[in-house]
């Protein structure tokens, strides 16, 4: 698929479902965007497709199965919407750090790809405003679903969740205590972590 050029070719992008719940038009509203008018249309659909489809059927679809309606707060980012995000100071890291994370449709530096999205996990919303624990989702999902890398943050307890075709499963939060939750190498990478999310729901593939 070429790059959209036309209302009638971003509609025909917007279609491409990407899994059973999600189409490529989920992902593709920006606030950056809207605000300073930029289009955010990625230059390599096919790439963004294909990373968007693992994303989609590997994550959010066996997230949004488990625990019920999840929201998008950010999804893909075209390289001039995360460029000017990053200048801007909106929260948005450099375009070189954000190739197969929010730029889908852009290999990192090993030639790999990947795709990251920011979501809110609705169910889980009011446990985390009533106690503040974010860490009992952060290890539900590193148990349980093949992530590459999460960062959590204070409002919503939104995180971003990232495909990727080499995953670190390393899980970083901007909530305190902030930094590493876990990463390789770290003793607790690995281990029984089951009391630390009971009575969460039983995964659903």
């Amino acid at each position: 698929m070429r790059k959209p050029a036309s209302v009638k070719g971003l509609e025909e992008l917007g279609r491409v479902r990407l899994s059973p719940s999600f189409f490529m038009r989920d992902f593709l509203y920006s606030e950056i965007a809207n605000f300073y008018r930029l289009p955010n249309i990625p230059e390599n659909p096919d790439l963004a497709i294909a990373a968007g489809t693992r994303l989609c059927e590997e994550l959010l679809e066996p997230l949004q199965a488990t625990f019920g309606r999840i929201s998008i707060r950010s999804g893909y980012r075209s390289p001039q919407v995360n460029r000017l995000g990053n200048e801007k100071g909106h929260n948005c890291a450099s375009n070189e750090s954000n190739y197969a994370k929010h730029i889908w449709d852009i290999p990192d530096a090993n030639g790999k790809m990947g795709a990251m999205v920011c979501i809110v996990v609705n169910w889980y919303l009011d446990r985390y405003e009533q106690t503040g624990d974010w860490q009992s989702l952060a290890w539900w999902i590193h148990d349980h679903l093949p992530y590459a890398s999460m960062q959590f943050f204070p409002k919503l307890c939104a995180f971003n969740i990232g495909w990727h075709e080499q995953p670190e499963k390393a899980i970083y939060s901007y909530i305190e205590p902030k930094g590493y939750l876990t990463t390789p190498g770290m003793e607790n990478h690995k281990g029984d972590r089951t009391q630390r999310y009971e009575g969460f729901p039983t995964l659903v593939l």
